[in-house]
């Protein structure tokens, strides 16, 4: 086990109790959902159980536009809440992206993130995650592959997360080569996506992945949880230093728009604050393919596979009765629906 395990373990830890139990939202920033909203189509001409939310990612078939969201977690949570999160993804026909391996790699196949993921899963998209900052060597594309085989997965996130890392205590400072480490995993031919961790991904950083050869994008955008806020709560970062990005980011509805404009023909999915599935459903007509949600879940998934359920049940219905009263038969005619800006 690397001397830093035992560090980072403590720290995941923290950020599930933080996020669990403090506010660490943004101050003001919003998503920017409300600025724009839906005209109510009082004539839909449909029938509301025949309206198809089926999608693909990374091949495999799902049963709504729906991913449940990378969460962190040290080995005391993670074990858990993966479990759930896996069990009720199987239920409904959902993707499941992990939390960081960096900690499961380094002992073995710990924490919960094991080939018995897959297990719980069988039928569904599961997709792996590894930091930026450990792609970036030579040894990147045998460390992905190895993330990839440890819980069969269909696909790799790679995360950036730059601002917090500056912000925490002895977080990866030097992000030189990662771009080049992406280009290898994808020259390599592996299942990479990459995202953000809610400060959103600019139209320039897309168009760069893009060129280095990533396919899947998650723009994670501003206005869910703020990373430098939870270093903050710590109590071991400089609280003035994350104070100072409480307000950092690109929101999320712009992040998508501009993501689908530069990157006309990647798999887009569209996560950081999406509360419901009305915003979900705004999030598609922006562009986005798939919706990811993560903290709004965090709470049911420490405490059980049927609140998981109940959970994302919700947000479907309620995705469905979005497309229902806007007159969109699927996912295609919700791309094509009225909006208006909201005053």
């Amino acid at each position: 086990m690397s001397d830093k395990s035992p560090d980072i373990a403590r720290r995941k830890s923290d950020h599930i109790d933080i996020v669990l139990g403090q506010d660490v939202g943004f101050a003001k920033l919003t998503t920017e959902f409300e600025r724009i909203r839906f005209i109510h189509n009082a004539l839909p001409e449909l029938s509301l159980d025949e309206i198809d939310l089926s999608a693909k990612l990374f091949g495999r078939a799902i049963k709504a536009p729906v991913l449940i969201s990378s969460m962190t977690g040290g080995p005391h949570h993670a074990e858990g809440i993966n479990r759930h999160l896996a069990e009720a993804a199987e239920e409904l026909g959902l993707a499941f992206a992990i939390g960081s391996q960096r900690i499961a790699l380094e002992e073995q196949g710990s924490a919960g993130m094991t080939r018995e993921l897959r297990k719980l899963a069988p039928s569904v998209p599961l997709i792996g995650n590894l930091g930026a900052a450990q792609i970036r060597s030579e040894e990147g594309v045998d460390l992905a592959r190895r993330a990839i085989d440890m819980i069969e997965a269909d696909g790799l996130f790679i995360h950036l997360n730059p601002l917090q890392e500056a912000i925490q205590p002895g977080g990866d400072r030097d992000w030189r080569g990662v771009l080049k480490g992406i280009e290898r995993l994808c020259r390599a031919g592996l299942p990479i996506a990459v995202k953000e961790v809610g400060f959103g991904l600019s139209a320039q950083v897309v168009n760069r992945l893009v060129g280095a050869g990533v396919c899947t994008i998650d723009v994670a955008g501003a206005g869910g949880t703020n990373w430098a806020r939870v270093e903050g709560y710590r109590g071991k970062a400089d609280e003035a230093l994350a104070a100072a990005f409480t307000e950092w980011g690109i929101p999320t509805a712009k992040a998508i728009h501009d993501a689908r404009l530069m990157a006309p023909k990647a798999t887009l999915i569209a996560s950081g604050g999406i509360r419901d599935g009305v915003e979900a459903a705004k999030a598609i007509r922006l562009g986005a393919d798939i919706v990811g949600q993560a903290a709004a879940t965090l709470g049911a998934a420490v405490n059980s596979t049927d609140e998981v359920i109940g959970h994302f049940t919700r947000l479907i219905e309620t995705l469905k009765v979005t497309c229902f009263v806007t007159g969109s038969s699927g996912l295609a005619a919700l791309r094509q629906a009225k909006l208006e800006a909201q005053t």
